[in-house]
């Protein structure tokens, strides 16, 4: 069996969803281990160097009754900025018109991080629904995060 990878499809001003493992060790607002941020490093340039536009989903700790201060990701931008080398924007919502607003105004090579995806009940519960909503937002979905992979959720 074979598997496609980024380098196989052209990604030139394409809205690239990229799912990440960015549920760090953090303490006190800060990022205490950054290895899965660098991890994610490869991916990033390899993206940046072909002109996608690049949304960010990921999950942060296990938030419950919708978006919490405390789980936001927001907090992770200077560090992804740093680790990366790259500018990060943020949208405060992973679907809906901020997210799309973000997905549009992205020009090739440009970052953005949205919001926690467990912000929305739909994301661990599998939610067709939430699932196409989020896939609105791109033209093409990579998943880059192995380690959350096996789980049964919308993301």
């Amino acid at each position: 069996m074979t598997f496609k990878t980024i380098r196989d499809f052209d990604l030139n001003n394409k809205i690239v969803l990229l799912r990440a493992d960015l549920n760090v060790p953090a303490a006190d607002g800060k990022v205490t281990d950054t290895t899965r941020i660098d991890r994610l490093k490869p991916t990033i340039d390899a993206l940046v160097k072909a002109g996608a536009r690049i949304l960010i989903l990921s999950h942060f700790g296990r938030p419950k009754n919708g978006p919490t201060p405390e789980f936001s990701l927001q907090f992770l931008c200077p560090v992804l900025q740093k680790q990366w080398g790259h500018d990060v924007a943020f949208a405060n919502d992973c679907i809906g018109a901020t997210a799309q607003t973000a997905a549009q105004n992205l020009k090739p090579g440009q970052i953005c991080l949205l919001e926690n995806v467990r912000f929305h009940a739909g994301e661990e519960k599998n939610d067709a629904g939430f699932a196409r909503e989020l896939a609105k937002l791109g033209d093409v979905y990579i998943n880059d995060a192995f380690s959350a992979a096996h789980r049964a959720h919308a993301s």
